[in-house]
């Protein structure tokens, strides 16, 4: 014993106190990055960019998503849209919208490029061969781009720059599920991955990537990001192997998600955490402290005094209370039971961590990837429509 309090008690409380000290840091760093620009730009002031959109099936708000690619506040820059199946759903849109903005230059691709065992990836190969300019945004379909979208991605641009993305924001959740999904994407996921980039550790997120053509082309072309089965990590490994580094955009773009099941949002961040786990597992084998819920109980079911469950409860309350005044700095969705979303989120935690490690399969849209497979590189097959 120490005092009056018990070993276990002792340790259980120094436990949830580093984990909480942790916590406060990686909110304070982001809090530190986000909304605010570092820096001069070095990227070239008007230059030509060709803005790269996979698509496939049509989803809640896909034209709202798509259509913004076309109101893009910027002088000179092309929209290659890529689809793998000539019959996808999603076309008869995107015509449309090609159709209501002739004066924006936009084309469509058709083919399956299979590079890899990534669909997304194959699907863009074609899209970026088919780029005319030399700087390129890979942005996912469910993005929802601002007027001064690329202007935004451009201002983090550096000349030690390899790559510049944005985390996905969870925005405009109908339903308690999607208000659950919001806790993953922003407070959670968008904060470590900007706390990292304080640190100096900047990891690419596939859903809004700049990259200068000739600098991936030297290195293998976007064909080279199939070295992982995420592209992202691919992408992360080979800017660091140049040199080069990632950086973030000052204030992360939205995607909105609607209505969500609690099935989606589980098998969401399974799959996620199954590629964190196989491609990065150095880091992603500390993510089990990353929650509050699972060492709080157990500090709780330890503590033997009244002090003891006061200085637990004052660390949770700073705990949620940080978080929730990040979300609140960002300008993020922010009602007040997201507290309780936070909470379910921190419960599924541990067993998304335990279960990133029993399993190496997982699907994408419908597709099954063994995610320890090497990928394939065949020969493309792609048209233009």
């Amino acid at each position: 014993m120490v005092g009056n309090v018990e070993t276990p008690t002792l340790v259980a409380l120094s436990l949830c106190g580093l984990l909480t000290l942790i916590h406060l840091v990686s909110i304070a760093l982001a809090a530190s990055r986000l909304g605010r620009s570092r820096g001069v730009s070095a990227f070239p002031a008007g230059a030509p960019v060709s803005l790269v959109r996979p698509v496939c099936g049509l989803e809640t708000f896909s034209e709202e998503t798509l259509g913004r690619g076309f109101a893009l506040d910027y002088p000179d820059y092309e929209i290659v849209f890529c689809v793998a199946d000539a019959g996808d759903p999603v076309l008869p849109l995107v015509r449309r919208l090609m159709a209501a903005h002739p004066a924006v230059p936009a084309r469509i691709v058709v083919g399956d490029v299979r590079v890899s065992d990534n669909p997304k990836l194959n699907n863009c190969v074609k899209g970026w061969e088919a780029a005319r300019h030399d700087w390129v945004v890979l942005a996912d379909s469910n993005v929802l781009m601002p007027h001064d979208y690329l202007q935004q991605l451009q201002s983090a641009w550096r000349a030690d720059t390899g790559l510049v993305c944005s985390t996905p924001i969870g925005t405009r959740p109908e339903g308690f599920f999607a208000e659950i999904e919001c806790a993953f994407l922003n407070t959670l996921q968008a904060r470590w991955q900007y706390s990292g980039a304080a640190l100096g550790f900047g990891f690419a997120q596939g859903k809004s990537m700049l990259w200068h053509k000739p600098f991936l082309e030297e290195r293998g072309s976007i064909r080279a990001l199939g070295a992982e089965i995420a592209e992202d990590a691919a992408a992360t490994k080979l800017v660091r192997a140049a040199g080069r580094k990632v950086h973030l955009v000052a204030a992360p773009f939205g995607q909105p998600l609607g209505r969500r099941k609690l099935s989606e949002v589980w098998s969401r961040q399974l799959r996620w955490a199954r590629l964190r786990r196989i491609t990065f597992p150095v880091f992603f084998a500390p993510e089990i402290g990353i929650g509050a819920l699972f060492p709080f109980t157990l500090a709780a079911a330890l503590a033997g005094t009244a002090e003891a469950a006061a200085g637990l409860t004052l660390m949770a309350l700073l705990w949620y209370g940080a978080e929730f005044a990040l979300a609140r700095h960002a300008g993020w969705y922010r009602p007040v039971r997201l507290l309780l979303a936070m909470l379910v989120r921190d419960a599924m935690l541990p067993a998304v961590w335990s279960g990133a490690w029993f399993r190496s399969a997982i699907v994408w849209r419908g597709n099954a990837m063994d995610i320890r497979r090497a990928p394939l590189r065949l020969r493309p097959r792609a048209t233009a429509a």
